[in-house]
């Protein structure tokens, strides 16, 4: 049933990052606002399973490794080639990173970086060339995290690259606001997902979780929260 409130009828949006978490919970809450989506990810089963729980019709999964930044403009317009221009994307591919700087060697830097920040800056780049997006009006959301805004030890390399996230999109849009292209980043605090699980079963971060649900004054979200607010 359409959300009234977040009405996107007909609207053709690309999520990156949408088989599991909160990249799955937009995929299922946008389609069910009436929005057409084209949902990738790298693990083609949990794509198709996310598709077959999916509201509407006309939606289409397509596996893509965001790691890969080199091909990600060919892999979007070969979508819009398929599909015509896009009105929205949703960007929520990320690993996390639990590690003390003397472990953060700058070969490792650069692999949490590729994937937490130059796959979406690449991205967002392609999906503002000239015949990708919708000149009428085009939005784009990335989901960031509150680690960019708080620091917690063995968390540099995360938070830094979703920091990262922040500044660029502070940019962007200033950029392209002429253009009618709207970017927005989402800081999630801890939400119920498998990067939570990964995050409290490491030694020494169950108390850091601790630390920081009692400043949530929801407490633990749901994915479904957070893809209320991309959509929104």
């Amino acid at each position: 049933m359409s959300d009234l409130i977040n009405d996107l009828k007909g609207k053709k949006i690309l999520i990156a990052g949408a088989s599991s978490g909160i990249g799955e919970a937009c995929a299922k809450y946008l389609a069910s606002c009436g929005a057409i989506v084209y949902i990738s990810a790298r693990r083609e089963d949990e794509l198709k399973r996310v598709l077959s729980e999916m509201e509407g019709e006309n939606h289409k999964y397509y596996v893509f490794d965001y790691a890969q930044t080199d091909k990600i403009e060919g892999f979007v317009k070969n979508i819009v080639a398929e599909n015509g221009v896009l009105d929205g994307m949703v960007f929520s591919v990320g690993v996390t990173s639990t590690r003390p700087l003397k472990m953060i060697k700058p070969e490792y830097m650069q692999q949490i970086m590729n994937v937490n920040f130059f796959s979406f800056l690449e991205l967002t780049r392609v999906c503002t060339l000239r015949n990708v997006f919708n000149t009428e009006k085009f939005s784009m959301v990335a989901v960031s995290s509150i680690s960019a805004l708080f620091g917690n030890q063995s968390k540099t390399a995360y938070a830094a690259s979703k920091g990262a996230i922040d500044a660029s999109v502070r940019c962007i849009a200033k950029e392209f606001h002429s253009k009618n292209i709207r970017i927005n980043a989402v800081n999630p605090g801890l939400v119920r997902t498998a990067i939570y699980d990964t995050f409290v079963d490491n030694s020494g971060d169950s108390k850091d979780a601790e630390d920081i649900l009692k400043r949530q004054y929801m407490g633990l979200i749901e994915p479904m929260d957070v893809a209320k607010t991309v959509a929104f």
